[in-house]
């Protein structure tokens, strides 16, 4: 994983200081602001003293405290265990009274032979 630029940070967000191009837009800039602050005071318009009435008016959040969630359905139980012990079944091995011996088709097929016939019939076969 690679890491990113900081154009993708989420912190850092603050703009900086206003660098004005010269100093006669600097000062337009304090008027501007100056004024606007004192059109805000003759209306009565006040943004810190907004902000402060409005979070004193706000509710107080006291969070309901419930129980956790309980299933309302029954516990149904599993039918009890009925049948006996599970044994391994024993090793299946070959006796070797039923093949006759071991037959190549084509391509190296190995094939069980269990009577003379299949041992005849074994090079006769075609693909």
């Amino acid at each position: 994983m690679h890491l990113e630029g900081p154009w993708l940070s989420t912190t850092g967000k603050k703009k900086g200081k206003k660098k004005f191009a010269s100093a006669e837009h600097a000062r337009k800039a304090r008027e501007q602001e100056d004024s606007w602050k004192e059109l805000m005071k003759k209306w009565g318009v006040e943004a810190e003293e907004r902000k402060r009435k409005r979070g004193l008016a706000a509710p107080v959040m006291n969070p309901v405290v419930t129980k956790p969630f309980v299933r309302e359905t029954a516990k149904i139980d599993s039918l009890p265990f009925t049948a006996g012990p599970c044994l391994k079944s024993p090793d299946k091995v070959y006796t070797g009274t039923m093949i006759k011996g071991i037959g190549t088709m084509h391509k190296s097929n190995a094939v069980p032979i269990f009577s003379n016939e299949e041992a005849q019939d074994l090079p006769k076969m075609r693909r």
